[in-house]
Formats: structure tokens, sequence, C-alpha cells
């Protein structure tokens, strides 16, 4: 960060010489609309940061593909640059740290012992419970030891990704390391869940920032997650919902309904019971850069009971129908006509015609003349 000459006054917070100040306050608003909160926030964001309040995160790495941190590399609106030495202050973590083994514990323990109670912990990963928890050991310590500590002396703790907030991938039956998200393992913790395969990176950033600015975190739902991401299902916001309430759906990758874009719920579309904003906020600032933008269903990464447990096209409940609050059947029931229903309809039909033509011939007559007193 640059700062002003010493004994120099400035009403305007210098910022980064790689990041201008109208595209700096941005950032801080769009992470800010993340987690809900107003465009206000956004700027007191960047105030707090440009004054130096940046928040000291470590990031855990446990059993995981390193996609969340990949995806966060990836982003364009800020740039990994500017996020490391503008927003935050990225005190350890195993993927970007040019130290390794004794000099990166040792980055770790100053971070704690410098920030302890005020930093943010990032957990990206699942963890191991059976068998003590050899499936995953980081400097000879098994992961759930180094969470236990590291969780327990954080401000803040926040699990990006599927595999740290409930298990993910690691967790799919069998589930053989009894792997499990960082929530279980920190009972009696509030523990911010941002799921997702990967999770989106501003989800991350406005809950980081919220946290470092007002020492706050978002509203969370009964699982952890912020409301403003994960409040609503994505059938809700998805732009293909008009084809799902027309019942114009693709019966067949590469059909005419795929090309035409039309709904994939047939094809197992689990966006009517998946919490997620990614019909709204696309990944790495391009637009359609999500799962049912490019033509594949919503696999419901961002839900235990889905997600690598669910079969990939079946098909799944709407519990909360938007309006229109009903919704066409995909295969709707065809019954034949009786012969009797066929007579009554004719009756009825006839009587209608019947009292049609009467209606008319009296609106043809006009009105009768009333008759003088």
């Amino acid at each position: 960060m640059q700062r002003s000459q010493p004994g120099a006054v400035s009403s305007t917070p210098d910022y980064s010489p790689g990041v201008d100040r109208r595209d700096f306050i941005k950032i801080c608003c769009m992470a800010a609309a993340a987690v809900g909160l107003p465009p206000a926030a956004g700027l007191k964001m960047a105030e707090a940061v440009a004054k130096g309040l940046k928040p000291s995160v470590i990031w855990l790495h446990f059993q995981e593909c390193t996609g969340c941190t990949e995806t966060l590399l990836r982003t364009s609106h800020p740039g990994v640059a500017e996020l490391i030495l503008d927003l935050i202050s990225l005190d350890y973590s195993e993927t970007l740290l040019a130290a390794a083994g004794k000099q990166a514990e040792e980055a770790l323990h100053a971070a704690m012992h410098a920030h302890e109670g005020k930093f943010v912990c990032v957990v990206e990963g699942a963890i191991p419970l059976k068998d003590g928890g050899i499936y995953c050991q980081i400097g000879g310590r098994t992961a759930k030891a180094i969470m236990e500590e590291v969780g327990g002396k954080a401000g803040a703790i926040i699990a990006i990704g599927s595999c740290a907030s409930w298990g993910g991938i690691p967790s799919a039956d069998p589930n053989p390391t009894g792997a499990v998200g960082a929530p279980a393992v920190l009972p009696g913790k509030t523990v911010v869940t941002i799921p997702g395969c990967p999770a989106n990176p501003y989800n991350l950033l406005g809950t980081v920032l919220q946290y470092a600015t007002f020492g706050t975190l978002p509203a969370l739902d009964s699982k952890g997650r912020p409301l403003t991401s994960y409040a609503r299902v994505i059938h809700e916001d998805c732009p293909r919902r008009p084809h799902f309430d027309a019942g114009r759906f693709v019966r067949q990758f590469g059909d005419e309904g795929h090309r035409l874009g039309w709904c994939l719920y047939q094809m197992g579309c689990k966006g009517p019971a998946t919490h997620a904003n990614c019909s709204l906020q696309h990944f790495g600032e391009v637009p359609g850069a999500w799962p049912i933008g490019i033509g594949h269903p919503c696999f419901g990464c961002t839900e235990q009971t889905l997600a690598f447990r669910a079969p990939l096209h079946a098909t799944v409940g709407i519990d909360r129908p938007t309006p229109p609050d009903t919704y066409p059947p995909i295969h709707p029931e065809r019954g034949g006509v009786s012969a009797v229903a066929t007579g009554v309809a004719g009756l009825v039909g006839g009587a209608l015609i019947g009292a049609g033509l009467m209606a008319s011939k009296k609106l043809g007559e006009g009105p009768s003349p009333q008759k003088e007193e």
C-alpha cells in the first residue's frame, strides 16, 4: 500500500499503484454486495483497507483438490495480487507461501501469535477423523489437531468449498477416511460455511472484509451459510426458468431444445434444491461461466444431500416454486375420452350455442319502449 508523506494531510486514502481508486472501491462494493451489505459498506471497507486495516488471514489446506484456491487465483477483479497485497494480509497459505518445511511452520505460529483472537482462519478441504486422522498429516500433525489449534485462536473461521463445509467428495460413500467438515471438528464455535465446488471467491472476500471492517459476520442460515448468497435456490433465478414454466425441457444432450437453451430439469438439474448464487454471480467475471450457463445441469455441489450422493441425472423435488406457483408436468397424463363424456360435451355445447343465439337476438331487437303513465 502507498502511504502519504509524513505530515501530509489528505482527505482521500491512497491506493495501490496497481489499482486506481475507482476500481478499488468497485471491488470493495462487489465484495460487500456478496454478503448483503449496501454500497456504503463497500466504501467503509475501502477506507479501512486504505488505512492499513487489512485482516490477517491464515489459510489451511487439508483433504481437497485446491480448486477453491485455483478459482481465487483466476479472478481478475480483484486479481490475486490485488487481493493479497491490497485487501487482506495472507500470512500463511501452503499453496502461495514461498517458504516450506520448518520456515512455513514458523510463519504459521508467528501469525497466530501476532494476531491471536483477531485473524481469520480460512479452511479449505475436509478433515479425516478415522483411525486417529492419519490420512492427512502436515508437519507430523493431523489435520484435526491443526484445525483445533488454529481454529481455537482465530477471531473468525471460514470454511471455503464443500469439502471444508461438510466433507465434500472425500466424504462420499463409503467415506473411507471418515472425512467431515470444519464445523464438525469445532463444535460450539461459529464457522461460516461457503460451500461450492469450487466456491465463489466473492462470497469469501465479502465475509472477510465485513469482519475486518465491522467486526461482524454476515447473517447465516442453519448450516452456517451467508443468507445473501445461499438463501435462494438456483431455480428461482435461473435464466432458463421461463422455459421450465412453459414446459420446454431438454430431452437429450445436443437436441434442438438443448441448442435453444431450454430447461435442463429433466436431465437431472439439481437447481430446484440447490441453495447458491451461481446464477447471479458467475465465475471469473465471465458471463455464463457456471454449469447451467455452459449447458450442463446443476450438480448440487453446495448441498450435502445431493453432491456426490444423488445420481447425476436423477431429478429432484421442487419445494418452493415461485410464481407461477404451479409448473407443467414433464410427462403429463393423457387419458382417453369416453363416449358418454363426448355426449355430455355435445349437449353442453349445444345449450351454450342456443343460449348465445337467443341473447344475440334480444340484443338486436333493442330495448322495449316504456309505456307512458
